[in-house]
């Protein structure tokens, strides 16, 4: 998506972006906000997968790949978590997974994501036992055999977007990344950076 669609379609109050400016100019003085400062939002450790996982996020949100986060990526990241269509969060999801840009998904990259999922999971007591019965590979497994119709190898994002809607194991599974929003807004409110 691009941004000046995306922060028009925002449909916020004025004092609710004046909000948001005013606690992102406090954690980020400088106007860009950097995967540290992020992480720090976040309230992560550096080494755990809730770190990985934020640093994948970030990287999705960094439209220009300039490895910061300016104000309008921040509300264009936020108004997509927070308030987005679930196929523009499964494309955000997609771009998640894709870590070298390519355009498409191979094992590779979607096992590095499904371990950091999977940690994340099983770290909750609230998440679905069954899904955590299979190990992250056959996990894996089970998302190129239901998602890789051509059996390439690669999931493309038509692939991705088909796969998911039409698999409620893998919607079930997937759940914190399509729908990240309860996470991200806990973590955001904690900190008090939703401008809520």
């Amino acid at each position: 998506f691009e941004r000046g669609s995306c922060i028009s379609s925002v449909k916020t109050t004025l004092d609710s972006i004046q909000g948001l400016y005013r606690s992102f100019i406090q954690e980020c003085p400088s106007g860009s906000l950097h995967l540290h400062e992020f992480r720090r939002m976040f309230g992560v450790k550096h080494d755990s997968a809730e770190a990985q996982y934020v640093e994948n996020i970030f990287r999705a949100f960094d439209m220009n790949h300039d490895n910061t986060m300016d104000f309008m990526e921040y509300v264009a990241a936020l108004h997509l978590v927070l308030r987005g269509r679930i196929e523009d969060k499964l494309r955000w999801s997609f771009k998640v997974f894709d870590g070298d840009n390519n355009g498409y998904l191979d094992q590779q990259e979607v096992t590095k994501i499904i371990r950091i999922i999977y940690k994340i999971k099983k770290s909750s007591a609230t998440q679905e036992r069954d899904l955590l019965d299979m190990s992250p590979d056959q996990i894996c497994e089970r998302i190129f055999r239901d998602v890789d119709i051509n059996n390439d190898g690669e999931i493309t994002l038509e692939e991705f977007l088909q796969g998911v809607q039409r698999s409620l194991w893998l919607q079930d599974f997937l759940h914190l990344d399509i729908n990240p929003s309860a996470w991200v807004k806990r973590r955001l409110s904690e900190r008090r950076l939703t401008g809520t």
